[in-house]
This record gives structure tokens, C-alpha cells and sequence, in this order.
């Protein structure tokens, strides 16, 4: 049986008693989201996850069309590992079809997840991204119905993911305390956008876990730039363009400082990146291992990246429906 080399940092998550790998493994590229994946290289990155100390893997219906929750269900069961010894979360609301959080919908989703994923639980359910549906809805009714399938134990805790910062505020306010267990933002936490610092005081005074994902922005601080469908203006992707481009003449890995950049905060539970190859798993492994060594994270060029990415800073883009 794999036994995982305990070689990252366990954090707690908020009151849930969680303690997650300060490296999440995403796995919506595990649904092809980004390009192709094989199967086997799918497994063979879930396992070299695990062995390496990952124990947090998300997903989502939404990802590839329930492609995700499938492979990633297959990848989890081949580890053949005790179910205690890794964490998972999945979402509801969001389909290849389009939203819906109706209280009926999320119920039976979260039934279709577990089958998909071959398991009897999930440790964290989210409503996925928000803003795209109506907030007063989630509060008076997808959260109660995330609350019932709590006490039947189909999920351990309940999140709430989106972009717009302020949707979570909206319903944290409005929920009774403890009621929601995780916040997972995305792109809000990484060199060009760092807003989601901000709110870091709220959410700790609630008691809520933090999972911030992307902190490679979707794609814009990686060498192969983001997928053609990436909602960032064009003098957005033109500076992280421009931050790439001086990383690499330097020698340097514009993913592992943006890796650093991101986990050097310990108010943030863990750092969920998508992960489809082994290769990409261990790059983002030893980037954290480097982080707690002498060398740490590379100041000079941290300092030189921001100076260009400086005009566009905390530059986000719209998600949701207007009101939101």
C-alpha cells in the first residue's frame, strides 16, 4: 500500500478539523479543460500527489463534464490508500448545462458525484461559483439543503467558491456562525491580484477555512500562457506576457515563484494548482519545499516581476450575473 512521504506542511482548515497539504492537487485539467490528458498520466499524477504528501484533490461536475470527478474517482481508488488518509471536494450548482441550485438539484448531484468518484463521502461539498446564481437563494435555500446532506453524511462540510470577493461576505453575513465551513476564491491570491489579503481578517474572524486556487491565474504565469478562453483583458495577458518573458531570459520559473508568492501566506489553508502530469506535480512540490529551505523565495526577481506587473495590478475581470 503507497504510504505518503509526509514532505508538505499540514495546515488546519478553520474549525473544520481538517488539516489539509499546503499544496491542493486541482484536478479540472483531469476533464481535458485545458488540453488533452491521458488517462494513465492522470493516475500516475494523482498517485505521485499522494506519495509526495498532497492529500487535498478538488473537483467539479462542472470540469470536463463530469470527466473529472470520473478520473479522478478511478486515480483515487488505485492508490489503494485508507479513505481518512486523503481529503476530497467536489461542487454542485454548476453543469456543463448550465445552473442550478435548487435544493433538489444539489441533492441529487451530490449522489451522482459520489457514484462518479467511487466513494460514500466527501469530506467538503461547495456551491460552485456563486455570483451565477442568486445569492439570496444559496443563503435561504442551497446551504440548508448542503446542511441536510451533512447530517446524512454524504458531505462533511459545506464551501462556497466564486470571483467576486464580495459575494462571500454577502453570504457569510447572512448565514448563522459556523454554518458555512470553506471558502475557495480563485485568481485573487497570486502576483497580480493579491485582493483576496483583504479579506483574510473577515474570514478568520468567522471561523472559515481559506482554499485560494490559481495562483498561476489560469494559466497567465505559466510559459505555455492561458487557453484562448481566458476571460483576461488584453493588457492583462500582454503584462503577464511581458513578466513570462523576463523570468525565462533570467533563467527562472515564472510557476514557482508565483507558487511561492502564494503559500508564503499561512492564513491560506492550501493552494489549490491543476495538476495533469507527474512532472507538474513534483515541479509544484519542490517549488514549497524550496520555500521552507534557506533559499526561500527569490526576492530580486519577485520585486522585478511586480514592477511589471505593476499597471495591471489587482486587475480582475467580470464573472456572475450583473446584480452580483
Amino acid at each position: 500500500m503507497a504510504v505518503p512521504q509526509p514532505k508538505l506542511e499540514l495546515r488546519p482548515l478553520g474549525n473544520t478539523g481538517l488539516n489539509v497539504s499546503s499544496v491542493g492537487f486541482g484536478a479540472s485539467p483531469l476533464g481535458r479543460v485545458f488540453g488533452p490528458v491521458a488517462e494513465d498520466d492522470a493516475v500516475a499524477a494523482v498517485r505521485r500527489a499522494f506519495q509526495l504528501g498532497i492529500n487535498f484533490f478538488d473537483t467539479s461536475p462542472y470540469y470536463g463534464g463530469t470527466l473529472s470527478e470520473k478520473v479522478l474517482g478511478k486515480a483515487l481508488k488505485a492508490l489503494g490508500a485508507p479513505r481518512s488518509e486523503f481529503i476530497v471536494s467536489t461542487k454542485c450548482g454548476r453543469y456543463k448545462e448550465g445552473f442550478d441550485f435548487s435544493a433538489e438539484r444539489v441533492t441529487r448531484s451530490i449522489e451522482e458525484s459520489l457514484v462518479r468518484l467511487q466513494l460514500d463521502y466527501v469530506d467538503i461539498l461547495h456551491c460552485h461559483d456563486i455570483e451565477f446564481g442568486s445569492l439570496d437563494q444559496i443563503v435561504s435555500e442551497t446551504i440548508p439543503a448542503l446542511q441536510k446532506l451533512k447530517q446524512e453524511g454524504k458531505t462533511r462540510f459545506i464551501g462556497i467558491t466564486g470571483l467576486p470577493l464580495d459575494i462571500f461576505t454577502y453570504v457569510l453575513d447572512r448565514v448563522p456562525p459556523g454554518t458555512v465551513d470553506v471558502i475557495l476564491s480563485y485568481c485573487h491570491y497570486g502576483i497580480n491580484d493579491s485582493t483576496l489579503k483583504d479579506l483574510l481578517p473577515y474570514l478568520k474572524s468567522k471561523g472559515v477555512g481559506v482554499i485560494s486556487a490559481s495562483p498561476l491565474s489560469m494559466g497567465l504565469l505559466t510559459e505555455q500562457g492561458p487557453p484562448e478562453w481566458h476571460p483576461a483583458s488584453p493588457e492583462l495577458k500582454s503584462a503577464c506576457n511581458a513578466a513570462v518573458a523576463h523570468c525565462k531570459s533570467k533563467g527562472k520559473s515564472i510557476t514557482k515563484l508565483a507558487m511561492q508568492y502564494s503559500l508564503s501566506d499561512k492564513d491560506i489553508s492550501t493552494v489549490l494548482v491543476g495538476m495533469s502530469s507527474v512532472e507538474q506535480v513534483e515541479e509544484n512540490v519542490d517549488a514549497v519545499s524550496e520555500l521552507g529551505s534557506s533559499s526561500g523565495i527569490d526576492q530580486e526577481t519577485l520585486s522585478q516581476v511586480e514592477a511589471i506587473l505593476e499597471p495591471v495590478k489587482n486587475q480582475t475581470w467580470p464573472s456572475g450575473i450583473p446584480q452580483n
